[in-house]
């Protein structure tokens, strides 16, 4: 008798502005230290929403307890309206995308082997779409030259947007980015956030952790400051981002100041 292979079902098309995922009243813990006190956030499909803040704030655990790989010690995460808890694995990644802040591979699969793993949740699917999501991604990220070799072989930052190519081809409509600038030089971190508002304007949702003031002021939506495991603010950088809050937040003066000709925030150390 041949068993037939439960497929779960893609979700259906988000709307901009539909909440893809919430954290509310959350509460996490990492073994016995807490590491987020009551935090609530909304991530909204068509929004680049950045978290900022000083090392140690929570950003990391925020971003892993809405990708549901954490759980709460108390309040909810939900994603697509659901609690966490209640999406199977497979269900989960059809909907959302997880880019870690490192990438490593034990075996030496080929970069293309790697983006291609990203279409797995697919398998059972829409495997019809793989090569093309495949190409796509890999053109994005500007590894496409780089297809044939060891991931292994690469440098720290090739790496990084190997590992993001696999989240894009993942095509999952709520993408969560852990430091993806953190490797890249400076075209390949304007490369990445450009490719988030580009998500964004598809109608993803996009959450990334990023600890350059200036590229979350250029490029994100909303941006939630955590301090010490708590949301100090949340909102369009225009609103949010201030000489005093910002100083106060990362224990040193910060300048907050219109650029002299587009007139956008820019945000730089006062030294």
């Amino acid at each position: 008798m041949r068993l037939l292979r439960h497929r779960p079902p893609p979700p259906a098309p988000a709307q901009p502005g539909d909440t893809l995922a919430e954290a509310e009243n959350l509460h996490v813990r990492l073994g016995t230290r807490p590491v987020l006190h009551g935090v609530s956030v909304t991530v909204r499909a068509g929004e680049v929403l950045a978290l900022v803040g000083p090392n140690g704030a929570g950003k990391s655990t925020l971003l892993s307890a809405l990708a549901a790989d954490l759980p709460a010690a108390e309040g909810v995460v939900r994603i697509h309206g659901r609690p966490a808890g209640d999406w199977s694995a497979p269900e989960l990644a059809l909907r959302r995308a997880v880019l870690p802040q490192s990438a490593s591979l034990s075996f030496p699969f080929a970069v293309e082997e790697v983006v291609r793993m990203g279409r797995a949740p697919w398998a059972a699917v829409h495997p019809d779409g793989d090569d093309r999501a495949v190409a796509e991604a890999m053109a994005a990220t500007e590894v496409t030259e780089f297809a044939v070799r060891p991931f292994s072989a690469l440098s720290g930052g090739e790496r990084a947007r190997v590992a993001l190519a696999r989240v894009l081809a993942q095509r999952a409509p709520l993408l969560l980015l852990d430091e993806p600038t953190a490797a890249l030089d400076l075209k390949h971190q304007e490369l990445v956030l450009r490719l988030c508002r580009e998500r964004a304007r598809a109608g993803d949702a996009v959450v990334v952790v990023l600890h350059d003031l200036g590229l979350a002021a250029a490029y994100a939506h909303r941006v939630a400051i955590l301090r010490a495991g708590r949301v100090a603010a949340d909102g369009p950088p225009a609103e949010v981002f201030s000489d005093r809050l910002l100083s106060e937040v990362y224990d040193q003066p910060v300048e907050v100041l219109p650029h002299p000709r587009t007139g956008e925030v820019l945000v730089t150390p006062r030294r």
